[in-house]
């Protein structure tokens, strides 16, 4: 029997099955999304998204993303669309991307405008707790298919950052400042994913009353913040000479006890379940601080 001849008969059914085929999700901007089923051709706008649905199990579908996208292996083979924060519209649009996977404070809201009015749909994303990496891998998953592989991804995430979570519950509060740059200088507010991670290690974040994901402060600011622990990123694995620019601030508490340490941007600053990685280290620094500082 012919599929055409079989929906004359049993126009219900055929109604109900296209019903579920059609993808309805909201974004993290509350936008409803609809595809017509999962996404075949996807872009993401940011390095982070594009590891992220690796994770989820939806490479197979991306077929283009931004500059220093460099993890997993395969991401770095993909089609480049300009940077996360200036993205190549007409780069975009030669890819003829069924879905377009945004991030809310990292891409421009005026760029995700042009690419709304081209008529393509755009997904925004914006972890900004720990927990909302496993829920960003469930997304992914139901927006490329591959819902099966994202949910064990966003289990063993749960899982992981259960234990994290019970290990460090009960520790002595360190105070932390939490550097991302040098000129300007840069640090976390408290809205930023990482100001969660420094709290779940038992840390307290010195500008977690600061709402901007990265505001920028002055050097006099962090005199005045005291804090007992410092933490820089930098460009990779290596540890940035900026760093011990603070030892001159011999006054400072985290210089007093030489607590100054370094964590790769690449798996604390990206909201991937790479994050775990860097949150693993940044306990175990805050455990060595607490050492120095007869914190037990």
């Amino acid at each position: 029997m012919k599929f055409a001849h079989f929906c004359a008969l049993t126009a219900a059914f055929c109604l109900s099955a296209a019903a579920t085929a059609e993808l309805v999700v909201k974004d993290a901007t509350g936008q409803e999304i609809r595809l017509p089923g999962p996404a075949r051709r996807i872009v993401t706008l940011a390095p982070h998204l594009a590891e992220s649905l690796y994770a989820a199990g939806g490479g197979e579908r991306l077929v283009g993303t931004v500059d220093y996208s460099d993890y997993p292996p395969p991401a770095k083979k993909l089609p480049r669309v300009g940077g996360y924060s200036r993205i190549d519209l007409e780069a975009v649009v030669a890819l003829r991307p069924d879905l377009i996977v945004a991030w809310e404070s990292g891409n421009a809201s005026a760029q995700l405008g042009k690419l709304k009015a081209l008529g393509l749909p755009v997904f925004i994303l914006q972890p900004n707790r720990m927990e909302d990496v496993a829920g960003q891998l469930e997304i992914l998953g139901r927006l490329a298919g591959s819902e099966a592989s994202a949910r064990l991804a966003a289990d063993r995430f749960r899982q992981r950052l259960a234990a994290l979570q019970a290990n460090n519950a009960s520790k002595p509060r360190v105070r932390v400042f939490y550097q991302i740059w040098k000129t300007p200088l840069m640090t976390v507010g408290g809205p930023q994913i990482i100001s969660d991670a420094i709290r779940l290690c038992g840390g307290e974040n010195v500008f977690g009353q600061l709402s901007q994901m990265a505001p920028t402060v002055s050097i006099e600011a962090v005199l005045d913040a005291d804090p007992e622990t410092i933490i820089a990123t930098g460009m990779g694995d290596a540890r940035p000479e900026w760093l011990h620019d603070w030892d001159k601030w011999t006054r400072l508490s985290a210089v007093k006890h030489h607590n100054l340490f370094h964590i790769n941007p690449d798996i604390m600053q990206r909201h991937t379940p790479r994050i775990l990685d860097g949150t693993e280290q940044l306990c175990s620094h805050l455990d060595q601080a607490r050492r120095h500082l007869n914190r037990r």
